[in-house]
């Protein structure tokens, strides 16, 4: 006879002491919640059980289920866990069990689970929770303009009721949150020094590209600190002038106080709604729409675009080569480009990037030169050509073009004494719409502020910083029982095997009051080998704190509930079991010149020498090029520096890449 389902409140559910009160470990709460709070469904998913419980969302007259399926790792055809490799938990070991929790976008509500369900970035909610109480989540969408409307924060904070009724250890998130286009972790960021995730207790826990915890501290201190007046100041060379200055004024007018910096604009902007009663008090609006549309008629003119040496380029360019030799590949790509605008009897054909590569290889043999030089090839004067490089409107790939400087000259300055960036405005003035206006600031002051590398570089650390991690108190609200989190220190006969990781086995034991020593390293035993698979056959020897104490002696009034203990074992099958670390099996190293020292989710390449990884975007390929069957890192070049050729001569090794065959 099948159970019959579970209905609950959705904006109760999971709140202290409803449904039920759960005070154990991640591991047994998840146990308990199934057997009491779901229905198990009548069939599989790829041989995993499923749960599922009904939330009422009674305002709205709508059933939404939630979805527990429980995947047992050793069955699994995906043991391992990128989720953790990509956000520094390489090194836990594996643990025997994960358990999704879903909520399906609703018009597949009344449908039943299919197999690709793991893969859909659809769901209202997914989130993952490893057996050891680490867990993610994965995704989460509100759904905005239907009858069934459920916002994000609803779900978000439905979610973080399950995770510490369930008494989870640490939750990850990829923050890709947006909104009309803009990262909201930047947004939210400068505005309230956090992520729209860390409403919720979520903080900095893995960087991107070597961005570290204090360099994302340091750059939303310094955005978040930027003066309006100083804002005005710096963009009165700018077409932004104009737009900037009269929103600054417009909200300080409305808040009734004072504005000082960005984060006090944005704050402000946030609270704000874009009303019909704000339009019509808006007193320039029969002004805007005239003075708005000459001016963005205006803008749609070509604007001159700066171009200079490359003689100049290349002695700031941070470079391992001498400027006379980057100079002179750049005259051999500006010959390369002649030739084939002769060939072409025009104009305006260009080569691309692969096509003048492959040009300057023929009178070149460092590849890591020619990379070097064909990177700061765009907008330059090479003697008495101009170079440029621009995405070709019917093939979509960029191209390097030539042009004489004579016929450049007749058309427009080369030296302006400015350069601006793109300017975004207004549709019809500040007021008017206030996602508008955020989406302005956002545009131009945050990633497009005016000749200052300090606020392009600051706002760059924080668009690197995706990953964010909450952490869960340890909760012993069990006047019954003695909670106890035990440390593990495993034999070193289990630790020779591998010293390339270093991770604390650490689990929450719960025992009755009058539980003796004994009884103690039997439940530690037994919660180890429950959670991970390396120690399925633990043997624990002894409890640091209790190494004077007999084994049949009682715990209650030696020991106190709630403390730390370190336990020591033996028996780990570090060695030959396959399921040993979350990052998996193979060994490798990241040893990027941005400073990465782990893998952070971004694409890799290793070096053929030293077999060490780095970023690709760091290493100069693009990310719609191919990764290079040969690449030599520029560490190991430098060491084929001065490498000696038999007739006595030597030769200069540059980084060296090799194309794929196409």
């Amino acid at each position: 006879m099948e159970n019959p389902p579970k209905f609950y409140g959705f904006h109760t559910f999971a709140e202290p002491g409803c449904p039920i009160i759960l005070t154990a470990s991640f591991r047994d709460n998840i146990r308990r919640f199934l057997q009491e709070c779901a229905s198990i469904e009548g069939y599989l998913i790829n041989g995993m059980p499923l749960w599922r419980t009904f939330l009422v969302y009674e305002s709205k007259g709508t059933v939404l289920p939630l979805y527990t399926i429980e995947e047992n790792v050793e069955d699994s055809d995906r043991p391992f866990c990128d989720y953790c490799r990509c956000v520094g938990w390489s090194h836990h070991f594996v643990s025997k069990r994960k358990y999704h929790l879903i909520i399906p976008v609703n018009d597949q509500w009344d449908d039943p689970i299919d197999e690709g369900v793991f893969d859909l970035q659809t769901h209202l909610l997914h989130g993952l929770i490893h057996c050891n109480g680490f867990g993610h989540l994965i995704c989460i969408n509100g759904i905005e303009g239907s009858s069934k409307f459920i916002r994000g924060k609803e779900i978000m904070d439905l979610w973080d009721r399950i995770c510490t009724t369930l008494s989870v250890r640490q939750i990850t998130v990829e923050d890709l949150s947006k909104k009309n286009k803009m990262e909201l972790r930047l947004l939210h960021g400068v505005a309230y020094g956090h992520s729209w995730f860390g409403k919720w207790g979520y903080r900095f826990c893995h960087g991107r590209f070597g961005v570290k915890e204090h360099n994302y501290k340091s750059a939303i201190d310094l955005l978040s600190s930027l003066e309006l007046d100083q804002i005005v100041v710096d963009f009165s060379f700018v077409k932004a002038c104009f737009d900037i200055k009269q929103m600054i004024q417009y909200y300080r007018n409305m808040s009734g106080s004072n504005l000082v910096t960005i984060r006090d604009l944005l704050r402000f902007l946030f609270t704000v709604k874009s009303t019909t009663s704000m339009t019509r008090s808006f007193r320039w609006s029969s002004k805007f729409p005239t003075k708005f549309a000459l001016m963005n008629r205006s803008f749609r003119k070509e604007k001159p675009t700066k171009c200079r040496k490359f003689s100049n380029v290349a002695a700031k360019m941070d470079s391992r080569w001498p400027v006379r030799r980057l100079e002179h590949v750049s005259q051999v790509i500006v010959e390369a480009l002649k030739e084939k605008r002769a060939a072409k009897n025009t104009g305006s054909s260009g080569m691309t990037r692969q096509e003048a590569r492959d040009a300057a290889r023929l009178h070149i043999g460092d590849t890591g030169l020619i990379d070097h030089v064909l990177k700061a090839m765009t907008n330059v004067i090479v003697r008495d050509h101009i170079v440029r490089c621009s995405v070709n409107r019917s093939t979509k790939v960029l191209e390097y073009t030539i042009q004489d400087l004579k016929c450049e000259d007749e058309k427009q300055s080369l030296y302006p004494s400015k350069v601006e960036k793109p300017f975004w405005r207004f549709c019809l003035g500040p007021g008017r719409s206030v996602y508008n206006d955020i989406s302005c600031l956002y545009k131009n002051v945050l990633l497009g502020y005016p000749e200052c590398e300090s606020v392009d570089c600051a706002a760059q650390m924080i668009l690197h910083s995706k990953h964010f991690v909450k952490e869960f108190p340890f909760r012993n609200d069990d006047a019954e029982s003695l909670m106890f989190i035990c440390i593990l220190i495993l034999s070193s006969v289990d630790l020779k095997t591998d010293l390339s990781y270093e991770f604390t086995a650490m689990e929450k034991v719960e025992v009755p009051l009058y539980a003796t020593v004994g009884d103690l390293k039997k439940a530690v035993e037994a919660a180890f080998r429950d959670t991970y698979c390396v120690l399925d056959r633990l043997r624990v020897t002894e409890i640091l704190e209790l190494e004077e104490v007999e084994d049949g002696e009682v715990l209650f009034g030696v020991v106190q509930s709630g403390m730390e203990i370190h336990v020591k074992g033996y028996g780990t099958d570090t060695e030959s079991s396959f399921l040993r670390y979350e990052g998996g099996i193979e060994k490798w190293t990241v040893k990027c010149k941005c400073g990465a020292r782990d893998d952070d989710g971004e694409r890799m390449v290793a070096c053929d020498i030293c077999e060490a990884w780095q970023h690709t975007h760091c290493c100069g390929i693009e990310e719609s090029e191919a990764v290079p069957r040969l690449f030599v890192c520029e560490a190991c070049c430098t060491l084929l520096v001065t490498t000696k050729i038999p007739c006595g001569l030597t030769y200069d090794y540059g980084p060296y890449v090799e194309e794929p065959f196409v």
